[in-house]
């Protein structure tokens, strides 16, 4: 599964966790660009990638991301 594929899953699930869907979500977006995007809401979508794509994140990768683009790297390097 190559990034682009990645990014069209990870923006459906931003989709229905933050119940918007008009929301487009691109590899330099961070919690600030996205309404809504708070910690409790964070955790959430960190949960439903970890079951989506059948991984787990250390609480240190989680603390470290700082755009979704760290984000589809590390899922990427995790199916690899």
């Amino acid at each position: 599964m190559d990034k682009k594929e990645i990014l069209i899953k990870i923006n459906e699930i931003f989709k229905n966790i933050l119940d918007n869907e008009a929301l487009t979500i691109y590899e330099n977006t961070i919690a600030s660009d996205v309404e809504d995007w708070d910690s409790l809401n964070h955790i959430q979508i960190i949960v439903a990638i970890e079951k989506t794509f059948k991984i787990r994140f250390t609480t240190n990768e989680i603390h470290h991301f700082k755009n979704v683009g760290e984000l589809l790297v590390a899922i990427e390097s995790k199916l690899a």
